[in-house]
């Protein structure tokens, strides 16, 4: 256990980086944020987040950013960018101008967020030792995992990775995007999610104590299938829920947690995504 009073920066206020950015600055650490947005600089301040706007395209577009780096911890958030065909060159370009601002700063512990993405589509049980380089199921996922590696090989710093499931919880809701939609296949597949308040307090949880060098998978303990899942959020949010062919198929992935919960000891406020229709 560390103490508080540490000097934390995120690399990317978004939809998840903004509340942990607020529940860390609630916790007594004194909290730096990047934007991209000049409007959103004025919610960061207001927030009582130290603000500043930072681009990586790949290089740093940022003025008087050097305060930015003069943190103990940086939890770098920002996901490959969508759309581009040079996203598995380009992200981890980007990746490498943060290193290079790191190693000339005070920094000795990066919280790197990725994504269960990096894994290919193979059935089973999937931990942190299954991703491939250059198998993952979309380029974003194999950017991912290169970042991933260059940021593990570095000495100057500690990094620990944390692969987050499918995002959900308050304005924002994977159903949104299915509504509507007909005959779907795979229905039997489970899903991988993670509700924000949990990637926000397991963040949290890797700070407090100091957890370093590692790779954790964080997704929820349950994995209803699609075709039970996505109509009952669909009800739920009052859309029209989708329909899914029948599906005999039973060897679909799942990622485990099992090192998550053994080495971070966390228990999930959300466990299942099914408990929120109960």
């Amino acid at each position: 256990m560390i103490s508080n009073n540490m000097t934390i920066s995120i690399l990317g206020c978004g939809w998840l980086g903004l509340p942990l950015a607020e529940q860390l600055q609630y916790n007594s650490h004194s909290v730096k944020g990047s934007t991209t947005r000049v409007k959103k600089m004025k919610t960061l301040a207001k927030a009582g987040i130290s603000p500043f706007l930072l681009k990586l395209d790949p290089k740093l577009q940022c003025e008087n950013c050097d305060e930015f780096w003069q943190s103990d911890v940086l939890v770098l958030n920002i996901p490959p960018t969508r759309g581009r065909d040079d996203i598995e060159q380009f992200y981890p370009q980007q990746i490498a101008t943060v290193i290079e601002e790191v190693r000339q700063s005070a920094i000795s512990f990066i919280i790197f967020v990725s994504s269960t993405s990096v894994y290919p589509e193979r059935p089973g049980i999937v931990n942190e030792d299954d991703a491939i380089p250059g198998q993952a199921v979309r380029k974003s996922g194999n950017a991912l995992l290169k970042a991933e590696k260059l940021l593990q090989s570095q000495l100057e710093f500690d990094t620990t990775i944390v692969r987050f499931g499918g995002l959900y919880g308050y304005d924002r809701h994977p159903a949104k995007y299915m509504s509507g939609r007909k005959n779907l296949r795979q229905g039997n597949a489970p899903v991988n999610l993670i509700h924000r308040d949990d990637c926000i307090a397991i963040i949290k949880k890797m700070i407090d104590n100091n957890v370093r060098g590692q790779i954790f998978n964080a997704v929820s303990d349950g994995h209803p299938p699609k075709n039970m899942y996505y109509p009952a959020a669909a009800k739920a949010l009052g859309l029209e829920p989708p329909t899914f062919k029948e599906d005999e198929g039973k060897n679909y992935k799942i990622v485990s947690n099992e090192k998550l919960r053994l080495i971070l000891k966390y228990n999930f406020k959300y466990p299942n995504p099914m408990d929120q229709f109960a």
